[in-house]
């Protein structure tokens, strides 16, 4: 099909805008990134507006421009045709409401009393770190010992026939997770936890840190990376607790090669139902609740105590930016070529990076970076430059990476700390949809110093309104996929969501002893794909964090129904959904996407029915009755039991 093809120029940049008439009333409007020349081919992402009366309809696709004429400056003649079967689909136009305006004009409460709180907040925990630091080892056990006699004391205190449910006297709003807590609003027996929030030891011999559970990513960090050390897995932003990591879900750069959070995990310290303290490894008589405890979101006991492997790390990270342009299977392509030998050896150190991540920042661009451990030394050799990404003036780390797209593949020096905490100061890319104006020069060197608003306060200060509204016009979700269908999870998240950017992490997805609530595909040991071995199959996580392009461009947008079609699609492919995330999941899916063999025998065997909430009732979205409740429990208790294998 010749189509009559016009270009435009947008200032310095590189990239065109080319409007394509396809008969009226359809205009479809691509930007593509080359000059044109005869027979030079674009990527773009083609959006065709149909109007019919007073409404207008949108739609989406991948196509490539051929340019087959160049005769006139101003109108060019060229082929289009569909690079693959990439639609999003027609979507009508939305009418605002209040609480549009309201989200919109948020900033002014984010500036005014969010940041200087934060602020004042981050400044007090570091001075709390601090003291606590400078206990020695026999007082921190101390009052750790202390501590626990007062949980096994409360516990103990609990009636059965009176009291509800146990769960944690934290309030639902200081969670970094973005599900509601609904079941805090329910009748429930809280056990305080709050004084669990110390580094206990640093075992440089045994490569063990033991920490309490609400010790977070920021104060770990700041106590090993000095000794050059550091945890296998540090989760990149730093209010994110030891305790969230294990009983829910924590990923990083590392797990392609460590797994996930809790896969570095040595022993863990359990209160059970009963107040018995108990100290959980892979090798002892409580190994099966070693295995159950992640994922459970502390529905098994309460965790008050983890030991957690550490490494040898170096001062600074050699990183590798690297631009990749093609449609999304193109791009998901050079991701896993980025980390897994196409031949195999993907325990191979000289093959395989310290570091991954990707971001994807439009159907046709994405940027991979791998990374190095590096000494001082080599960093500050002549030539090398070192990037101090985590000073206050800095440009946002996921834009300052997105440069690459303009000049191409770049290496630079970052220190090793600042790079772990890449992704604070913008919490990803969200910090532009909280601040539309954060990232800019002049915000930065003045008010930058205070970022990141807290996200409990964020949470604190939005209320019903406000909360709702983030659920059905925002998506805050992680996708776990098999790494090799990580195109056909981005072309979905395309047609569905339209969310940019997105952020792509591997993890390896273990074959353990015992069946987990998440474990590898069968029998992918027998057909392994990039990225696997013979012990483990090697996961990606899709994070989409981001306003939906239809939501952006005033369309109409089911956050509710898109996260549903989200899950069904998950559980087909053998993915699962981190359950800090909202979860639509009734039920019978939620154990469809998970297994529930070795989390239920864990559950009769140690007591937790009927003291702990189960792991689908603390996940679901909106509150049970305390009949329904007891009813679940009760089903639970006359199950046979059968043996976790």
């Amino acid at each position: 099909m010749i189509q009559k093809l016009k270009k435009t120029n947008k200032g310095s940049s590189s990239q065109n805008t080319i409007s394509i008439a396809v008969g009226s009333p359809t205009v479809v409007k691509a930007v593509v990134g080359s000059p044109p020349r005869i027979g030079s081919r674009w990527i773009g992402l083609c959006r065709s507006t149909e109007s019919s009366g007073k409404s207008q309809h949108t739609s989406t696709a991948l196509v490539r421009v051929t340019l087959q004429s160049n005769s006139n400056p101003h109108f060019r003649k060229g082929l289009i045709s569909r690079m693959s079967d990439l639609e999003a689909p027609l979507r009508p136009k939305r009418k605002k409401v209040w609480v549009d305006y309201f989200v919109q004009f948020r900033w002014i409460i984010v500036i005014f009393v969010v940041l200087p709180i934060s602020f004042t907040l981050y400044f007090l925990t570091y001075l709390g770190d601090v003291k606590s630091e400078c206990k020695s080892f026999k007082q921190r056990q101390k009052e750790h010992d202390e501590n626990v006699k007062k949980v096994v004391k409360r516990l103990k205190e609990r009636n059965p026939k009176k009291d509800g449910l146990v769960c944690t006297a934290r309030k639902p709003w200081i969670a970094v997770g973005m599900r509601n807590v609904d079941y805090k609003r329910a009748r429930h027996f809280e056990v305080d936890l709050s004084a669990f929030r110390h580094i206990l030891d640093i075992d440089k011999e045994r490569m063990i840190a033991r920490v309490e559970p609400l010790v977070n990513m920021g104060q770990i960090t700041r106590a090993t990376v000095p000794m050059n050390l550091a945890l296998a897995v540090v989760a990149e932003l730093d209010d994110l607790t030891v305790g969230g990591l294990i009983n829910g879900y924590g990923i990083e750069g590392s797990s392609h090669i460590y797994g996930l959070f809790s896969d570095t995990v040595v022993a863990y310290e359990i209160v059970l139902a009963d107040g018995r303290l108990v100290r959980a490894t892979k090798d002892n008589e409580y190994s099966d609740l070693f295995y159950a405890i992640p994922w459970s979101q502390g529905t098994l006991g309460l965790l008050v105590a983890a030991e957690i492997k550490l490494i040898p790390v170096k001062e600074y990270m050699r990183l590798t930016y690297k631009p990749v342009v093609g449609n999304l299977k193109e791009l998901a392509q050079g991701y896993m070529d980025s980390f897994a030998p196409r031949d195999g050896d993907q325990d191979n150190p000289n093959k395989v990076p310290d570091f991954v991540e990707t971001m994807i920042y439009s159907p046709t661009e994405a940027v991979c970076m791998t990374g190095r451990y590096a000494s001082k030394e080599e960093a500050k050799m002549k030539g090398n430059k070192i990037n101090s990404v985590g000073w206050w003036f800095k440009p946002w780390f996921y834009q300052h990476a997105q440069t690459a797209l303009k000049k191409g593949e770049f290496v630079e020096y970052i220190p090793t700390r600042e790079y772990y905490h890449r992704h604070t100061r913008c919490l990803y890319w969200e910090g532009k949809l909280i601040l539309p104006f954060a990232d800019q020069f002049w915000f930065r060197f003045l008010l930058g110093w205070m970022m990141p608003p807290k996200v409990s306060l964020l949470k604190a200060t939005q209320g019903e309104a406000i909360r709702n509204y983030y659920h059905e016009m925002h998506v805050i979700q992680d996708m776990l996929v098999p790494l090799y269908k990580v195109g056909d999870a981005l072309e979905w998240v395309h047609r569905e969501m339209e969310v940019y950017p997105l952020w792509l992490c591997p993890h390896r997805l273990y074959q353990l002893p015992l069946k987990t609530m998440v474990y590898p595909e069968p029998g992918f040991e027998q057909e392994r794909r990039q990225g696997d071995t013979n012990y483990a199959q090697m996961y990606t996580d899709v994070g989409v964090y981001y306003a939906p392009g239809p939501v952006l461009r005033g369309e109409v947008f089911d956050g509710s129904e898109a996260v549903r079609r989200m899950e069904s699609w998950l559980i087909e492919n053998h993915g699962f959904q981190p359950q800090y995330a909202v979860s639509e999941l009734t039920e019978k899916n939620f154990w469809r996407m998970f297994d529930a063999g070795l989390y239920e025998h864990c559950r009769r065997k140690y007591g937790a029915v009927g003291t702990f909430m189960s792991v689908y009732y603390k996940s679901k979205k909106g509150r049970k009755t305390e009949k329904e409740v007891q009813e679940a429990e009760q089903a639970v208790l006359e199950t046979p039991d059968v043996d976790a294998a």
